[in-house]
């Protein structure tokens, strides 16, 4: 059977790009390491296999060497000091789909004369970030005690997501590429990103997190518009408010603010301390991660800084034992108002309605193609013809 003559350099970096080893695509392509060393080429039948297996464009495989590709956001910060060029394809095409509603919603909105939002960018490093999660708090017109009102965290996350929706930011929930359940996105990679704009933020999470987490990921994300263009970026929170710059650390502590406010934890700290698990308590009154209320503690002299480490080790040595990513699992369209956002589909729906957007275009946009596109319009109360 003829064989293709592919560098083996480029075989190996579809595989790193892919973050994928050796042995994990042994099964299914018995010769690669003898293909990635050159004393084998595959066939052109396997090479597409492998091609499609890596996420690389079939094309990209008949080239004299790896084509550089240039990062989606301009100011990538590293995540556990990982070279940023070594993202995955997975969370390259979550922000490029990103980007591309980014687009379409800023062109929208500029024809229709709308306004600039006028928070994004209006903090600066130089501010101070505990004052800036108050008035993220104020912005969204969320009241003292409005987490512990929900009764679940998930119901939480979307009352969150939802104020911050109906400020004009798109607030994005997923832990998969689209509605493709195969391709979940890696927690340990990233936790979250923002994208900035006058007329369209937006920020995504990284559904397959702990809902818990995603509460603080929600806020710190919501941070990174208040600075702008000056915070845009991807999160990874390789611990807990982490020392991992200037732009990250402003905005863990505007969000720490936002969603645990100094002055409620100091008012609920007496009626907890002396719990088995006191930061277990007061996690599940204010919707957040154990760790958050464990740092927040720490950091306002409530307990003693080894009692938070010994808290925190521990309690990340057992959250990385048990922690499954999403499933992707629930009601298929209840899951859109997260994965596209009833902002979004809204004005997309329209604007297919009013006959200023093809019908394949909003397929794309959304990521839901006929008749579930259909299907979730007729569930946001616009039906389509």
């Amino acid at each position: 059977m003829p064989r293709v003559a592919v560098k083996p350099e480029m075989l190996q970096w579809a595989r790193e790009r892919a973050h994928m080893d050796v042995d994990g695509l042994l099964k299914r392509f018995a010769k690669l390491p003898e293909w990635e060393n050159g004393e084998a080429q595959p066939t052109f039948k396997q090479l597409q296999d492998f091609a499609k297996a890596t996420r690389v464009p079939f094309g990209y495989m008949f080239l004299p060497e790896p084509p550089a590709e240039p990062l989606p956001i301009p100011d990538f910060r590293t995540i556990g000091n990982r070279d940023v060029g070594t993202i995955s394809p997975d969370l390259r095409d979550s922000i490029y789909a990103m980007q591309q509603r980014q687009a379409w919603l800023r062109e929208e909105r500029a024809d229709n004369d709308v306004a600039p939002i006028d928070f994004v960018g209006s903090a600066h490093l130089s501010d101070d970030p505990v004052a800036v999660g108050r008035e993220m708090r104020r912005v969204l017109g969320l009241g003292n005690g409005w987490a512990a009102s929900a009764r679940t965290w998930q119901e939480a996350v979307g009352k969150l997501r939802a104020a911050i929706e109906a400020l004009g930011v798109m607030a994005v929930i997923n832990g998969v590429v689209g509605n493709d359940t195969h391709r979940a996105l890696d927690v340990d990679e990233f936790r979250g990103f923002a994208l900035s704009d006058a007329l369209a933020p937006l920020v995504f999470v990284n559904g397959a997190d702990a809902k818990s987490a995603q509460m603080f990921t929600l806020a710190h994300e919501l941070a990174h518009v208040w600075l702008g263009e000056a915070g845009e970026g991807l999160s990874g929170f390789d611990g807990i408010l982490p020392d991992s710059g200037e732009v990250e650390t402003f905005c863990d502590r505007a969000a720490a603010e936002f969603l645990v406010p100094a002055a409620e934890m100091k008012a609920a700290w007496p009626e907890v301390k002396r719990d088995a698990s006191p930061f277990e308590s007061l996690a599940r009154r204010f919707k957040v991660s154990p760790i958050v209320i464990g740092r927040r503690a720490m950091d306002l002299r409530l307990v003693e800084r080894q009692v938070f480490f010994d808290f925190y080790n521990a309690y990340t040595k057992q959250e990385r034992k048990t922690r499954q990513a999403a499933s992707g699992g629930g009601d298929f369209y209840r899951n859109q108002n997260a994965r596209v956002g009833k902002l979004f589909a809204t004005e997309v729906i329209r604007a297919a309605k009013e006959g200023r957007l093809g019908f394949k275009q909003a397929y794309d946009l959304t990521g839901l193609h006929g008749g579930a596109f259909q299907e979730y319009g007729r569930r946001l109360g616009m039906a389509l013809p």
